[in-house]
């Protein structure tokens, strides 16, 4: 979780023109006309969005969970879940690390994508010396 929200910081912090962003697509390989793939910059876009979302769900999970507690506890007392519970837990969880896994991934590969284009339009060692 702390690597995601690291990524997407660092990303914040860097895109400074999501702008340029625009037009330019994932370089993984994959031709952004045969899966449907949006631009980086809507990526972008989306990857700010799910942010604020991520930290509220973990905020409202947290508050409704303790405030149902007592209704999930008959719940499982009458269907005896215990063990049931206890699975499903497992595999929310393993899907929430994976879905984290992959957006964190995602933002990182933005991250550098927007920095190459970066280098690219005003590489550093270009500049005039006055």
């Amino acid at each position: 979780m702390e690597q995601y929200f690291s990524a997407t910081q660092k990303m914040e912090q860097e895109v400074m023109f999501p702008s340029l962003l625009r037009g330019v697509f994932p370089q993984d390989g994959a031709d952004p006309a045969s899966d449907g793939s949006a631009d980086l910059y809507e990526r972008y876009q989306l990857l700010k969005a799910i942010k604020p979302v991520v930290q509220r769900g973990l905020a409202s999970v947290t508050e409704r969970s303790s405030a149902s507690d007592d209704d999930d506890d008959a719940d499982a007392a009458a269907d005896g879940a215990d063990g049931s519970l206890e699975q499903r837990l497992c595999h929310h969880l393993a899907g929430l690390q994976q879905i984290l896994s992959h957006l964190t991934r995602d933002t990182a590969a933005l991250t550098r994508r927007y920095s190459q284009i970066l280098e690219r339009i005003s590489p550093g060692d270009a500049q005039p010396s006055w």
